[in-house]
């Protein structure tokens, strides 16, 4: 597949989960959660997670923000959901050094790596890992939390 298909196939992905994002709703018997803020751009969020142990039993979020926020988000309960609190912070790392433009093994991120092509575009980074800075808040605290990136 050409760079250019695979840039295209990126956009859909993005653009989908955007329009259509997976787990957008509030869970009432989350027992973690954390709100984030973007001032600079606008995104807000909020992020609930339910732990039972060590394992993420469900995720969600619930906010606005551009495209690739919503879509990030929405990408990140996806892959989040059944993991280890360990698989997280893993994954969290992954994609964190990835859309930094540090080189990961893209083959442990599975549908992440749509989200690569944000390290092209500084400016958005932010907006991108604004979830996954909420998430990991939410995940190291036992009650409500709100964090601001700038």
């Amino acid at each position: 597949m050409s760079s250019a298909d695979l840039r295209d196939l990126y956009q859909q992905v993005i653009m989908d989960h955007n329009k259509k994002p997976r787990n957008f709703r509030e869970m009432d018997d989350a027992n973690h959660l954390a709100h984030g803020n973007n001032p600079l751009c606008g995104d807000t969020l909020v992020v609930f997670v339910k732990l039972d142990d060590d394992v993420i039993e469900d995720v969600s979020f619930q906010g606005s923000g551009c495209a690739i926020s919503v879509a990030s988000a929405s990408l990140m309960t996806e892959a989040l959901k059944g993991k280890t609190l360990a698989e997280a912070e893993t994954l969290y790392d992954q994609v964190h050094k990835q859309m930094t433009g540090e080189e990961v093994d893209s083959t442990t991120l599975g549908k992440l790596e749509v989200l690569s092509g944000v390290k092209e575009f500084p400016a958005r980074v932010k907006c991108a890992t604004l979830s996954w800075h909420t998430m990991h808040a939410a995940m190291d605290s036992d009650h409500d939390i709100s964090i601001t990136t700038e």
